[in-house]
């Protein structure tokens, strides 16, 4: 059996941060890290979906990486997504993972072309190969990626042995159960959908990874420790408040991830900048909404994040 804790824990989907001209910046990158490491999460997961990794070019993942890397000197456990439109790409980028250390990396299913089974396993064989010596997380977000990770699949892919779990981003919750109960504890299913955080917790994710964990870190670590200590009722507290939190972020104009950067500006001195076009950048109304929202995060962190668990 392999040791996964390491893994077990929240992980914070990491922003991309950019200067006033739309470039990274790699101060606004080293901030975030800072960020999460006096947080205390679990780790951080690079150039994923909340990274706007479809919008970033081979140079601007690798440069996000290697700040990220510099800066967490090891105090986060570190699992870059590094899949692009094509092979070649993906497998420059898991070398270059590997070479900086990352504790896995992880890739979505090729995109825009419906693919066989068979192809989609050669496609994350040939990626998790480049890196011979890094765990390897498939990443299933069908509703983005317009496949599936079936069970057929997942057997198949368990046969590479760099292979260590899911990151699981599909909706039904019990999609976790059968990854769970197919790996064993030989695998670690991750929690994608924020919303349901403690569902898919109990039903058997041992880690979760989440767009919106880096906006209100406290709340999700409380949470996470409830559900340890079997209090589900304060647990699925915050849990509502939670997501009425992502509902009012979700209301803007722009696009949910301008929102957050601007929460974390207000709360926490972060300067991270926009969106990338053509993701919709935020407009003044916004503002009120990116306020709302940043109070709510304040109220519930005073009322949650500094209670007793017992």
């Amino acid at each position: 059996m392999r040791n996964l804790e390491k893994y077990m824990g929240i992980i914070p989907a990491f922003y991309a941060c950019y200067d006033n001209d739309g470039s990274i910046s790699p101060q606004g990158v080293r901030a975030l890290t800072d960020y999460f490491v006096e947080k205390g999460v679990k780790g951080v997961y690079v150039n994923g979906s909340s990274g706007e990794c479809i919008y970033q070019s081979v140079e601007d993942k690798k440069l996000i990486l290697e700040n990220v890397m510099e800066q967490s000197k090891g105090r986060l456990t570190v699992i870059a997504h590094v899949a692009c439109n094509n092979t070649a790409d993906s497998m420059e980028l898991a070398r270059h993972a590997q070479s900086l250390h990352v504790d896995a990396i992880a890739a979505i299913p090729p995109i825009y072309f419906h693919l066989p089974e068979h192809a989609i396993a050669d496609y994350w064989n040939e990626i998790s190969a480049a890196a011979p010596d890094t765990d390897f997380v498939i990443y299933n977000i069908p509703q983005l990626a317009g496949v599936a990770l079936t069970m057929s699949l997942f057997a198949k892919m368990r046969e590479n042995p760099r292979v260590i779990g899911v990151k699981n981003s599909s909706m039904p919750v019990q999609d976790i159960q059968m990854f769970k109960q197919a790996g064993g504890d030989d695998y670690v299913i991750f929690n994608g959908p924020d919303e349901q955080f403690i569902s898919g917790r109990v039903i058997g994710a041992q880690g979760a990874i989440g767009g919106t964990y880096g906006a209100m870190p406290e709340l999700f670590l409380k949470m996470d420790e409830y559900v340890k200590a079997g209090n589900m009722a304060r647990a699925c507290e915050i849990q509502y408040a939670v997501n009425e939190i992502i509902y009012k972020m979700c209301s803007a104009h722009g696009n949910m991830y301008g929102v957050i950067k601007a929460i974390l500006k207000i709360n926490e001195g972060l300067e991270l900048g926009g969106v990338r076009k053509p993701l919709p950048s935020l407009i003044p109304q916004d503002h009120k909404i990116v306020e709302e929202a940043a109070q709510m995060i304040r109220t519930a962190k005073e009322k949650y994040a500094r209670r007793y668990v017992q």
